[in-house]
């Protein structure tokens, strides 16, 4: 394959690549975005194989083989419910790729390059293996938090701020250093330093952060993902490879913008600690618990229902656990046929990833239509008969707007208590994953459903159908 048909295919690629990026950015184009990306990737396999590659293809081969296996059995076998830690750990892989091919590339140099070129080529180096160890430690970390195997509680130890300015300034230090010494032919000793820096910067950095950020979490491991992508990109000389990781660096970057402003809350305070912390201590959330809570039984939650005209369903993460996501779907194809308008409001940081909920309701094929994002919905609640909140906490909780000293106060919640019924579907009274007492459960015109959300709205299911 010529050099012409090469750079054909990568100019090719990249735009399937932003094609792709510009259908996910919608439910109703994000599988035709899919198919965008996956062809795009096929085209710079193919490219990369037959027009870069030059030898030791069995190897490859093997690798490609083992690795497209592993892929085939995790999209087979892992739950719509465990996909954020999914995500975490394919962060992980790419970020040990790029310290994995930076250590290759330092290792196996190019005499030909000299003089500044050299120079440039160093620092590219040291910074693909930078940026990959963050990458890598930090989304092992961020996959123990999201799949249970570690508490979401942050780790918040004394003068962390100062340690991490400790580490920042070893490893500018560190970078001089490995510069100086490649110049000479040296330089594994500071890369290897580096790299254990890095790698317990990663650690300690999502550890310090809560979690009730986690959503904030997975898009900036993206976003990094991808600048050790370009960084790799620079190394090898590759334009695919450094398009590819600016593309997914930046839309990772908006993302967690998007994620902090949808929780009224800073990049750099997410980056210093977790959600509810302030100065090294954890924040008790609310005020002391008012009132009781009434319990309702499904009967009663499907006559209410039955008599309503609107309703608004807000799922949460308590939904994808219990997978009652395609009991939810013919709850509301059953009520929409008895002339009942039936809506969902999705919070942007609802679940453990961004767009987790709207991903979990396209799988149980929920019209796209009646699926709305909070600031397209939240000035309807006053004309709304029953809200159902199923499994969420935080996303629903009016301390955020009553309370200024609540850990959450400020961030922009759905404002389902303005309705004229609110039923909540928990297992129990525990507090959400930001760790804060919820005022709504205790409001005169809040209905509490305990139990498993699946077994609850297969009652209630029953019930509208009977």
């Amino acid at each position: 394959m010529t050099l012409g048909i090469v750079t054909v295919s990568y100019i090719g690629a990249s735009i399937l690549f932003i094609l792709a990026l510009g259908g996910l950015s919608n439910q109703e184009t994000a599988r035709r975005g899919n198919l965008y990306g996956m062809l795009g990737m096929l085209i710079a396999l193919l490219a990369a194989i037959f027009g870069v590659v030059s030898a030791n293809y069995v190897i490859l081969l093997g690798g490609m083989a083992i690795g497209g296996t592993i892929g085939l059995i995790l999209a087979r076998k892992v739950e719509m419910t465990q996909m954020p830690e999914l995500v975490a750990i394919l962060h992980s892989l790419v970020g040990l790729a790029a310290v994995l091919v930076g250590y290759a590339n330092f290792l196996g140099h190019d005499a030909s390059i000299t003089g500044i070129d050299k120079t440039i080529h160093d620092v590219e180096t040291y910074l693909g293996i930078l940026i990959g160890a963050v990458t890598f430690s930090g989304s092992i970390i961020a996959f123990g938090k999201l799949s249970g195997k570690i508490g979401g509680k942050p780790l918040l130890l004394p003068g962390r701020h100062w340690m991490n300015l400790t580490l920042l300034i070893l490893s500018l230090w560190l970078c001089f250093s490995f510069v100086e010494q490649s110049a000479m032919g040296e330089g594994l000793s500071p890369l290897v330093w580096m790299t254990v820096i890095a790698l317990l910067f990663g650690i300690h950095m999502v550890m310090a952060i809560g979690g009730a950020d986690m959503p904030v979490v997975v898009s900036m491991l993206n976003s990094y993902s991808g600048w050790a992508a370009a960084a790799t990109g620079f190394m090898l000389n590759n334009d695919l490879l450094i398009v590819v990781g600016a593309l997914v660096g930046s839309s990772g970057a908006i993302l967690s913008y998007i994620m902090c402003r949808a929780m009224n809350r800073k990049f750099l305070s997410v980056i210093a600690g977790g959600f509810g912390t302030s100065e090294g201590s954890v924040v008790s959330g609310g005020s002391e618990q008012v009132g009781e809570v009434i319990a309702i039984e499904a009967e009663e939650t499907a006559a209410l229902l039955l008599e309503s005209k609107e309703i608004m369903i807000i799922p949460g993460y308590g939904m994808a656990v219990a997978q009652a996501q395609h009991t939810v779907n013919e709850i509301t194809k059953t009520l929409k046929d008895k002339n009942i308008n039936v809506r969902f409001g999705i919070h942007p940081v609802a679940g453990r990833m961004p767009g987790h909920m709207n991903v979990l309701l396209a799988e149980a094929k929920v019209p796209y239509d009646i699926v709305f994002e909070m600031d397209e919905i939240n000035e309807d609640f006053p004309n709304i008969d029953v809200s159902i909140v199923i499994g969420a906490n935080d996303i629903v909780n009016p301390s955020a707007q009553d309370e200024p000293n609540s850990p959450i106060a400020g961030m922009p919640v759905l404002e389902v208590w303005k309705g004229k019924t609110t039923i909540v579907l928990k297992r129990s009274m525990a507090s959400g994953y930001a760790g804060v007492d919820n005022p709504l459960f205790y409001k005169e015109n809040t209905r509490m459903l305990f139990g498993d959300a699946k077994q609850s709205l297969d009652a209630v299911l029953k019930a509208i159908t009977s």
